[in-house]
């Protein structure tokens, strides 16, 4: 049997290339083509450079970003308000001892505080949450930074972190007592702009890119969520006056659209 040394080289030298090729290609379109086609600010340039998760007193990543709204603080607190949400109290010695005698004796606290979170160096200027139930272990809950004095349409953009508490316990990173988030960020964003909708209360709603889709994310107690990733921008009405028809929806590109359908199928799983 004669062999061939110089056409064994070649063709290894082939399948390296081949090789390398293939993960050249990958990388170009998971770290560049792909991310710049889910990307879309379009509709809120201002919060293109913006980093979309909060942060702990530690410095620990939080909660995610995962909503926006498009309004004077006025049009926030009267749009929150018609909505059923309550400002949440600060966090003081009295307000602090409130909450824990709400949780233990099921007692209503309907506007307790919510523990501080920190985005772009500050914590929340505004708190909101609605309950769920009579006790404050379980409740619905968003914080709001204004991020932008005049977004694109000439009006103050704030960016929020809406998520639901399920129950009290223990911090997994600190120890400390703190409330436990449910994973299914996405569904408390949808419950939160369904309040604000039905309350006619918003104009016009868009997507924009926020930490991108998410399976494993951790918040700063250690509590899992799942994310599609995108923060929902809810346009709200001025000086309170209802919107009587329908939320106009500005649709998204194309390529977001089509990782939207994708990540339904992936979030069903989870939620299974």
């Amino acid at each position: 049997m004669q062999l061939h040394p110089h056409s064994d080289h070649a063709r290894l030298e082939r399948i390296l290339l081949l090789a390398l090729s293939l993960v050249a290609i990958y990388g170009v379109l998971a770290y560049f083509v792909l991310p710049a086609l889910w990307s879309h600010y379009e509709h809120q340039k201002g919060l293109a450079n913006l980093p979309m998760v909060t942060r702990t007193a530690q410095g620990i990543p939080g909660d995610p970003i995962n909503v926006g709204l498009i309004g004077d603080e006025r049009d926030v607190l009267c749009a929150m308000n018609e909505a059923g949400w309550f400002p949440a109290d600060p966090v003081t010695f009295r307000s602090s001892i409130e909450i824990a005698g709400s949780v233990l004796l099921d007692r209503a606290y309907k506007d307790a505080p919510v523990s501080n979170l920190y985005y772009l160096g500050r914590h929340e200027d505004l708190a909101f949450e609605k309950p769920a139930g009579n006790s404050a272990d379980r409740r619905h809950h968003v914080r709001f930074w204004k991020v932008l004095d005049k977004g694109q349409e000439q009006r103050p953009v704030w960016l929020g972190d809406a998520a639901f508490d399920r129950g009290v316990g223990v911090s997994r990173y600190t120890g400390a007592i703190t409330h436990h988030i449910d994973a299914d960020v996405d569904l408390e964003r949808k419950a939160l702009a369904a309040d604000l909708e039905n309350a006619g209360m918003v104009d016009a709603k868009y997507q924009v890119t926020g930490i991108g889709p998410t399976v494993d994310g951790r918040n700063g107690g250690g509590d899992l969520y799942y994310t599609d990733g995108e923060v929902w921008v809810l346009r709200l009405v001025t000086a309170c006056h209802k919107r009587s028809g329908p939320t106009t929806i500005i649709p998204s590109p194309p390529a977001t659209a089509i990782k939207d359908e994708i990540w339904q199928a992936v979030a069903n799983t989870l939620r299974n």
